[in-house]
């Protein structure tokens, strides 16, 4: 088995159709299809399901496609350490992000781990917290961050920082005749979601909030980052849960932040890692960890 096998799976998988993978890789077609027949040969099973209509993939390419992406991730992390060797850097951290993670929190954590250890290459690796759980269980990755805290046993997770959740409100709706608004309230207004798929840990922690209020929302909208949320709640498309960091980090002239009514409910950023011992690297950027929640 090549890797040119696992690319020409891949392209497959991805597009269900030879003729537009075979562009995906500027191959002909009929390279493609070999290289398709000399894998499943290999494997003694049948990775697609060919008609003259359709492709699909069977049962045993499914499970196929869960387990491949990870050969193309180890490789690419084994360029990109052998290159750090190289730059003489002395050790190095993989860490995934998932969900809308606070670019201001982030910013800060990276500028700490280079002042006081720039001789540590850190790569950072945005993928679906599903994704992030199975690398860091499979040792992909050395930590990720994420507001879901999992319920993989073979994972830590602890709470990095937590930000008070705002309502996001266009800049001339009637509700910013109040400072804070009750949750009862806003839930008389069509929302703008996260969707789930994007940012699950997001939106279980809006979710738990949300079943405190014996009203079901009003979904205008569901978007796949804070980004276009805010850019909608500014064209009036509906209201919108996010944090004052996301708010300024998007800086839109038309989005005014009210805070909720009481206690301030917090959307939490957690840390996963593997449950064994840290490596030196990894213990100090967990410590580094902590003065971000004081920021």
């Amino acid at each position: 088995m090549e890797l040119r096998h696992l690319r020409c799976f891949m392209a497959v998988a991805e597009e269900l159709h030879f003729a537009r993978a075979a562009e995906k890789l500027h191959i002909e077609q009929s390279p493609l299809s070999r290289a398709i027949k000399e894998l499943e040969s290999e494997l003694g099973l049948l990775l697609f399901e060919r008609t003259t209509r359709s492709t699909r993939l069977t049962r045993a390419g499914r499970v196929f496609l869960e387990h491949v992406p990870r050969v193309f991730v180890a490789l690419n992390q084994a360029r990109d350490g052998a290159k750090a060797a190289a730059a003489g850097y002395h050790g190095h951290l993989r860490i995934a992000l998932s969900d809308s993670i606070s670019q201001a929190r982030l910013s800060s954590l990276l500028a700490l781990c280079r002042a006081e250890e720039p001789d540590v290459d850190i790569r950072l690796f945005e993928v679906p917290f599903a994704q992030q759980v199975r690398g860091l269980s499979g040792d992909l990755y050395d930590a990720g961050f994420a507001q879901s805290a999992g319920s993989d046993d073979d994972l830590v997770a602890v709470a990095a920082w937590s930000d008070p959740i705002v309502v996001a409100v266009p800049s001339r709706h009637p509700l910013l005749a109040r400072k804070c608004l009750p949750l009862e309230e806003v839930l008389h207004y069509p929302l703008v979601l996260i969707n789930p798929d994007a940012s699950e840990g997001c939106n279980q922690q809006l979710a738990k909030m949300l079943r405190k209020v014996d009203r079901d929302p009003i979904v205008a909208e569901h978007v796949a980052s804070h980004e276009l949320m805010i850019a909608l709640v500014a064209a009036g498309f509906g209201l919108g849960f996010t944090t004052e960091a996301h708010v300024s980090a998007c800086s839109h002239p038309d989005i005014v932040t009210r805070p909720l009514a009481g206690r301030s409910p917090m959307l939490t950023t957690y840390l996963l890692r593997r449950a064994t011992e840290p490596t030196e690297q990894l213990q100090h950027f967990i410590e580094r960890v902590q003065p971000t929640k004081r920021g």
